[in-house]
């Protein structure tokens, strides 16, 4: 690590000699192995962009000049050059570093995302701000292959490409989603137009036909010559979309021959407009373990040598990922009208297990949530039942084709949204927390919890039997509470139904879903107290179970709702008005997350912070208790 111990930021890279990048894209790679072996993260994507960071630290005066990475996936070499080499193995953990770029971590992080899709559109922002400023900086957006296929880069691109606005789009293409290597004549033709003559050659040849368009044929001359060069590059190279979309194409290049990199970056820089650079990379370059392009995405700790994964700390119940891919897999044997879509998280939904098992039944739409949306109504109308299992987080992308394109058409799509709640390492881009907020405001709309693995297959099977509009599970990014039966031992909830969990008298605690195991170890501890506490596993969120609401607000004068998810309009705010209407004398007091933003940490830490645990709802229970108590002497 001789170079790399003396780098702590930008300006130190670019005082090193071209010749020693290669040596310091090697210390940079081996640190980000080693780091994440013990934190886990995102390390494919990280390994891949090595000597494209360097590069582009290498050409570009950051934080001057503003260089935007897509997602944050790629971010850690970034993170190491820019000054937080020595945090590295805080990655990820309570007090630590972010495992995606934020604006108030680090005036090199220009722009923060933990959703796909968005750096084009931020650049050109940033670009257009310096113009209406007057000022003089390069915008650069670094952009992930699989970003693009996802919608929002394309409004980017067609608006950006011909604002005419000085811009630099890099593709960082590991040849998963577009653009392959097409073979020899390809590169030979994406060097040729990288190279600093050709640039030079095509800029003069411009300027003189524009000259000789006002002496000879005027505007068909320039036409003419347009067409000529277009059909050129359209026969021989790649780069026809962008070019297309207005922007002046270089590459493709190897993206780990870091010479080249500075070479094109830097001829790049001598022109304006809007331009992309393609590069070619390998994710997880340099891994011990030849890496599966999905696993690999993000990794769980490992041993830096041999790159297996660490041994467990034990059998354990299964996640709850796993119970709800074995169950739908199981389900499809039943139902032949069930299909599954993902937006690439396969193995991250656990629809892997369906699509091993149904291959013909499972869609991967990609980084596309509203697309999958729609997709999955236009199945719907056929007859077809599909699952859309998509991350909380994500499926608020899909929001509009929600409500335009099932909802208001009252399509049965099956939506299961994974990480639910608060989401752990992924800290704050990736929180679970607004779901039930934004879908109890959708007409027709079911909503549901399950508390358990068995109660999830049972949802499902209300899910599939539910004809009459959209259905939702939610659960979150954990163990279940154990492990579930084969889903033919498994039988059907019966639809908008709550379930006692314990009788009592003093105060009832209406919990939603996994809030279900520590509400009842609150009403143990109460219980040493002297209080009676009942606990309602409220699984359907909406509709509510009205008999039972109405029967519970008979026999308590005070009851407790407790949510994974914002306050906010939450599963509280809408229990809280409908008690108000029937029994305006009984006290609601509501228990979620309450309306901020929340760092990286274990989510179990995360809960506690909110109070969602077992000792912070008794606590809660005490003092509203202790209030009712007060106010009715």
């Amino acid at each position: 690590m001789a170079l790399l111990e003396a780098i702590r930021g930008p300006q130190d890279v670019q005082r090193l000699g071209r010749e020693q990048l290669p040596q310091l894209a090697d210390e940079v790679r081996q640190r980000l192995i080693d780091v994440v072996s013990e934190t886990g993260g995102h390390i494919g994507a990280g390994l891949g962009v090595v000597e494209l960071t360097i590069a582009l630290l290498y050409c570009f005066d950051s934080p001057t000049d503003k260089i935007l990475w897509d997602v944050g996936h790629q971010g850690y070499p970034w993170k190491i050059l820019t000054g937080r080499n020595d945090r590295l193995p805080t990655l990820r953990q309570e007090d630590g570093l972010s495992g995606f770029l934020r604006r108030v971590e680090s005036e090199h992080d220009q722009f923060g995302a933990g959703h796909a899709g968005t750096a084009l559109s931020a650049a050109l922002g940033m670009a257009a701000g310096r113009d209406v400023k007057g000022e003089s900086f390069h915008v650069v957006a670094v952009v992930g292959d699989g970003a693009l296929t996802c919608g929002m880069p394309y409004e980017g691109m067609n608006n950006a490409g011909h604002s005419d606005r000085d811009i630099i789009l890099l593709v960082n293409d590991n040849g998963m989603s577009i653009a392959p290597n097409v073979g020899a004549i390809s590169k030979y033709f994406g060097s040729l137009d990288a190279s600093p003559m050709t640039v030079k050659m095509r800029e003069l040849a411009k300027q003189i036909i524009k000259r000789a368009s006002k002496f000879i044929g005027g505007k068909r001359m320039v036409d003419f010559a347009k067409n000529v060069e277009e059909s050129i590059k359209n026969l021989w190279s790649p780069g026809t979309l962008f070019e297309e979309l207005g922007f002046r194409y270089f590459g493709p290049i190897d993206g780990h021959d870091v010479a080249a990199m500075v070479n094109t970056l830097n001829t790049m820089k001598t022109i304006k407009g809007p331009r992309v650079l393609h590069v070619l990379t390998e994710k997880g370059k340099g891994f011990p373990l030849e890496p599966d392009s999905e696993k690999f995405h993000a990794r769980k700790p490992y041993d830096p040598v041999t790159g297996v994964l660490k041994p467990s700390r034990g059998d354990g119940p299964p996640a709850w990922t796993k119970v709800f891919g074995t169950a739908i897999a199981e389900l499809a044997a039943e139902h032949p009208e069930l299909v599954a879509i993902t937006a690439a998280m396969p193995s991250g939904t656990g629809t892997d297990i369906f699509q091993k098992k149904w291959p013909e039944r499972f869609f991967d739409v990609g980084i596309a949530e509203g697309h999958g949306t729609t997709f999955a109504a236009g199945l719907a109308t056929q007859g077809i039942r599909p699952i859309v299992a998509i991350y909380s987080t994500f499926l608020q992308r899909g929001y509009d084709s929600i409500i335009h394109d099932v909802a208001i058409q009252k399509l049965p799509v099956i939506f299961c949204m994974d990480r639910a709640g608060m989401v752990g390492a992924d800290g704050q881009t990736h929180m679970g927390l607004y779901d039930i907020a934004y879908l109890l405001a959708v007409p027709h709309m079911t909503v549901t919890q399950p508390k358990d693995g068995t109660e999830l297959i049972g949802l499902l099977r209300c899910a599939l039997a539910h004809k009459d509009g959209p259905f939702t599970l939610r659960y979150p990014r954990d163990n279940a509470p154990a492990a579930a039966p084969p889903a033919a031992e498994v039988g059907t909830i019966e639809y908008g139904t709550w379930e006692t969990l314990r009788a009592g008298k003093d105060c009832a605690i209406l919990a939603v879903g996994v809030m279900c195991q520590p509400a009842m170890e609150a009403a143990e501890l109460l219980e040493a107290d002297g209080l009676d506490v009942s606990v309602i596993n409220c699984r359907f969120i909406k509709p509510v179970d009205m008999d039972l609401l109405t029967t519970i607000t008979q026999n308590h004068r005070l009851l407790m709702t407790v949510e994974d998810g914002t306050e906010v309009n939450g599963f509280g705010s809408y229990v809280s008005s409908l008690v108000h209407r029937i029994a305006p004398g009984v006290r609601v007091n509501v228990m979620g997350v309450p309306d901020r933003t929340y760092e990286h940490a274990p989510r179990s830490r995360q809960l506690a912070w909110v109070g969602l645990t077992a000792e912070g709802i008794a606590d809660r229970v005490r003092a509203r208790h202790a209030e009712e108590s007060f106010s009715t002497a």
